[in-house]
């Protein structure tokens, strides 16, 4: 059986004692609580003491980086674009800077084993999307494969 991770990027607009960024904080807790209730998401990998990409630390906000297994792309899918996830979605331009041309907000990709992901997988991964685009390697919502590499669409 394979499983699919997420690893997901961005840059605070603002300090994290700041109200927008307390704010954010609030929100992404409930949201991963929410997760964890769906019975979909395996594990999340916690940030702290991660040596991150000197790419994904540049700038004056906080970097914010999520890396999550889940049982199914149809049920990462469904969470992320409904309930509070979407709300949240909504409301990112209050909370983060925007990336850079060609620099993506996550990529996806399969693993057979849980323990095969790690952030410095997810760095590679995301690296990989943007030198190639979307690849059964490393991919987004909108250009989605199984995991046999065949191309899919969600909805």
């Amino acid at each position: 059986m394979a499983f699919v991770a997420i690893y997901t990027v961005g840059r605070l607009k603002h300090p994290n004692e700041h109200p927008a960024s307390r704010e954010f904080f609030e929100v992404g807790n409930e949201v991963i609580r929410q997760a964890a209730k769906t019975g979909y998401l395996i594990k999340e990998f916690s940030p702290n003491r991660v040596l991150f990409p000197e790419k994904a630390v540049r700038g004056e906000g906080s970097p914010i980086l999520t890396l999550t297994v889940w049982k199914s792309l149809q049920s990462l899918y469904r969470f992320t674009y409904s309930g509070q996830h979407m709300q949240a979605l909504r409301e990112r331009n209050k909370w983060f800077e925007s990336l850079q041309e060609r620099q993506p907000n996550y990529v996806v990709w399969w693993t057979e084993k849980v323990t095969d992901v790690s952030w410095k997988e997810a760095f590679k991964r995301y690296d990989f999307y943007i030198q190639h685009g979307p690849d059964p390697f490393a991919f987004d919502f909108k250009h989605a494969f199984d995991e046999l590499g065949e191309r899919i669409f969600l909805n």
